[in-house]
């Protein structure tokens, strides 16, 4: 796995303004590992991405407690929001829809080190941290898989 774009984030808006031009790389079958500490912006900028594919500012609730939330785009695929801080054991990933959300959803996952070693080889994490001034966004995943589409969209 190898570092392919690090993007600094000045502010909240910035953390979901990220997350909405993140929508127009996902395709279905794309997983988004989303890490960080507790208030690093992980919802934030899952919420920016769903309300972007959603074409409005509609509520986007945190998982915590449901442990996963499904939206359906007006194009595109389904988006599942997984939140597994709440997780004992990756075999409870089964009951609720996982094998579904990595064949052809798009799987925005927070907590993903709770899935243990069921996520794909090509999901993109996604590192969240606090700075001085601001956040950063880390990306790093295959590069064969991710360098381009990210680039082509991201970096600019």
């Amino acid at each position: 796995m190898s570092v392919l774009l690090s993007l600094p984030l000045a502010d909240e808006a910035a953390t979901r303004q990220l997350g909405a031009r993140l929508w127009s790389v996902l395709a279905a079958g794309d997983v988004v590992a989303l890490e960080g500490d507790l208030g690093a912006g992980k919802s934030t900028l899952a919420r920016g991405l769903i309300q972007a594919a959603m074409g409005s500012e509609i509520t986007v609730p945190s998982p915590t407690f449901t442990l996963v939330q499904t939206y359906e785009p007006p194009t595109g695929p389904r988006i599942w929001h997984f939140d597994l801080y709440r997780l004992t054991d990756p075999e409870e990933l089964i009951e609720l829809g996982w094998d579904e959300a990595l064949s052809d959803g798009i799987a925005l996952i927070e907590w993903p080190e709770r899935a243990g070693d069921t996520l794909p080889a090509a999901t993109l994490w996604l590192g969240l941290e606090e700075l001085g001034n601001g956040r950063q966004a880390l990306f790093e995943g295959e590069a064969s898989h991710w360098r381009q589409r990210l680039s082509e969209r991201l970096a600019a």
